[in-house]
């Protein structure tokens, strides 16, 4: 006699469904798992039979085999540990329980205890998909779980706790999600107000919060950059349910969900060390897990220092921010996960930091301060959006006990213009204005003759790039949406372009 139970697989975003075959027979003892099982599936042989044994249970003495089925697919992980055991108990008559409509997944302690895994969240949306009505999972992992609607999640802790839930004298209650996901995001604590002057570099960052537009931040330290940087999400949109779900499921899959959280509600701000490698940035592994990059989806990656990061791992970025998507390669797998992200970068001027400092001195030389420049290239500043100089603060307004402008009144206005560009671009799967394709791009950027003009002039005067003129434009545009106008007027392309202007004062 054979017994199925249902489990669930996972590769990259998408998981998958798995049927844990169990068949015991006559013969010399002997435990056999097959269907392309990695390592740490091989070693759950040892885990399940202490984990039977150590519960008070005993673990049968006959030929079993185990086929987790596909059995072309490769398996990865402890998670099969628990639907392994149940098709044991099943096998054995130790519990009698129909497993139609069910499935399990969990990682199993020598003791028993059932230990918390990753990638709960794609799995419960996958077992649903899959006529599932009931999923069985680890306790740690049941919040974020229960996020999906029309499947029970329960809970387990041990598996004394579901021996005797499966045999109906203990029943164990479905869990429900932690908080209320209507609620919208969760407050970071971290406003505008706490930022003294600064008025352009505010102005620059809420522009990039209405379009979604990328940012590099100039300035010597102390001036403000990283704690402005640190604010951005506090005034970008709130996310959509859609948004919390891709969301979660990067974080899920990495493991880094907490266990009294049960949704990502607030866009994802990460800030990785300029030694973080190629791989910690865009993802890695034998079997490619997220990196930093997509780990910021939907939210913001924030790089500070950007001179001091490898000049590969830099590089590495140009195509993921244009495309929305990371593609990793490896032996075992292509996996692609998704990267929509707001890029902002922070730098000094120089080495030593104070390179066109009013009142400090600069010790580099000059040909010190180019070669720290040229670190960062001409393709990757193309797809810096907006490029803003923040001087140092004056003691007027750092000492002043005058409040300003906080995150909530820019947030309103970001909204506003935010709520433009849904109705704009209704239907065509574009977010906001940095994400204009260009075939859209003539269409929804009209300009007046005087704004072509000035644009025109300054292509040929500034050298640009075609890249730079397509963002300078959706710039404007954003601009525009700020001030209500359909039409791109020449006021509009004059602030786009003064943001492009540090290119000539520093890379030249």
């Amino acid at each position: 006699m054979v017994v199925n139970v249902r489990s669930m697989g996972l590769f990259g975003m998408d998981a998958f469904p798995v049927s844990v075959e169990t068949d015991i027979s006559k013969g010399i003892p002997s435990f056999d798992i097959v269907g392309l099982p990695d390592a740490s599936i091989k070693e759950a042989r040892d885990r399940v039979r202490a984990a039977i044994c150590n519960s008070g249970f005993v673990f049968p003495k006959s030929k079993i085999i185990i086929n987790l089925a596909p059995a072309d697919i490769k398996k990865i992980g402890s998670i099969y540990d628990l639907p392994i055991l149940v098709s044991l108990l099943l096998a054995t008559g130790t519990v009698s329980f129909d497993t139609h409509g069910s499935a399990f997944i969990g990682e199993l302690s020598l003791s028993g205890e059932v230990r918390s895994v990753d990638g709960v969240l794609p799995m419960a949306i996958e077992a649903k998909n899959q006529g599932c009505k009931t999923f069985y999972v680890p306790s740690a992992n049941a919040r974020e779980g229960a996020v999906v609607k029309g499947i029970e999640i329960i809970p387990i802790d041990n598996i004394g706790q579901l021996v005797l839930h499966l045999r109906g004298k203990k029943i164990i209650s479905p869990s429900v999600p932690l908080q209320n996901i209507s609620a919208g995001a969760v407050v970071s604590g971290l406003d505008f107000s706490d930022v003294k002057g600064q008025f352009e570099a505010k102005r620059a960052l809420e522009i990039a919060a209405c379009g979604g537009h990328n940012v590099l931040l100039i300035g010597s330290p102390g001036t403000g950059k990283s704690m402005l940087a640190k604010r951005m999400p506090s005034i970008l949109p709130r996310m959509t349910f859609d948004e919390m779900i891709e969301t979660s499921k990067i974080h899920s899959i990495a493991g880094i969900i907490p266990h009294d959280t049960s949704l990502i509600t607030e866009r994802p701000f990460r800030s990785p060390h300029h030694t973080v490698s190629a791989a910690g940035l865009t993802g890695g592994g034998s079997v490619p897990h997220p990196g930093e990059i997509s780990l910021a989806h939907n939210g913001v990656l924030f790089l500070d220092e950007l001179p001091e990061f490898n000049r590969n791992t830099m590089e590495i970025l140009r195509q993921p921010i244009e495309d929305g998507t990371v593609t990793i390669s490896r032996v075992n797998a292509t996996l692609t996960y998704p990267c929509s992200i707001m890029l902002i970068a922070a730098m000094n001027p120089c080495p030593c930091g104070y390179y066109g400092h009013p009142t400090k001195k600069c010790t580099c030389t000059q040909k010190a301060v180019s070669q720290y420049l040229s670190r960062v290239s001409g393709p990757l500043l193309d797809r810096l959006d907006i490029h803003v100089e923040v001087p140092p603060v004056e003691f007027g307004e750092i000492s002043s006990a005058e409040k300003s402008e906080s995150s909530a009144e820019i947030k309103k206005r970001v909204d506003r213009v935010r709520k433009i560009q849904t109705e704009r671009f209704k239907g065509t799967g574009i977010t906001c204005n940095a994400r204009i394709t260009p075939g859209l791009l003539n269409e929804v950027c009209p300009m007046d003759d005087n704004a072509r003009s000035i644009l025109e002039h300054s292509f040929e005067r500034m050298g640009l790039s075609g890249r730079a003129y397509d963002r300078i434009l959706k710039v404007a545009r954003t601009i525009a949406d700020m001030d209500n106008c359909e039409v791109i007027k020449k006021e509009h392309i004059f602030e786009s372009i003064q943001f492009r202007t540090l290119d000539s004062k520093y890379w030249r």
